[in-house]
């Protein structure tokens, strides 16, 4: 299991080396990593550079909804929840 689990933070890693930007919701929708800051740490202690920032709720589930399908239930203010999205610097 532990082994899958590896491969599953590499996904992570793989997409975040191809200049894409993730947040929490993405990770666990997309790859199934319920741990993203684990996944961050690991890089920054490897010596990459990444950043982070807030966005909304909104923009994330827009980015999911291009590979699956995420809606939020109609009472859930997804433009004022803000989610915080990482990626890499070259």
């Amino acid at each position: 299991m532990r082994q899958n689990r590896h491969g599953i933070a590499l996904a992570v890693k793989e997409h975040l080396h191809s200049e894409k930007p993730i947040t929490r919701l993405e990770a666990l929708v997309l790859f199934g990593v319920s741990d993203l800051t684990k996944v961050i740490s690991d890089l920054r202690k490897e010596g990459w550079t990444v950043q982070s920032r807030p966005v909304p709720f909104a923009a994330a589930v827009k980015r999911v909804n291009e590979f699956a399908v995420l809606e939020p239930p109609a009472n859930l203010p997804i433009r004022e929840i803000q989610l915080t999205e990482y990626w890499m610097e070259n």
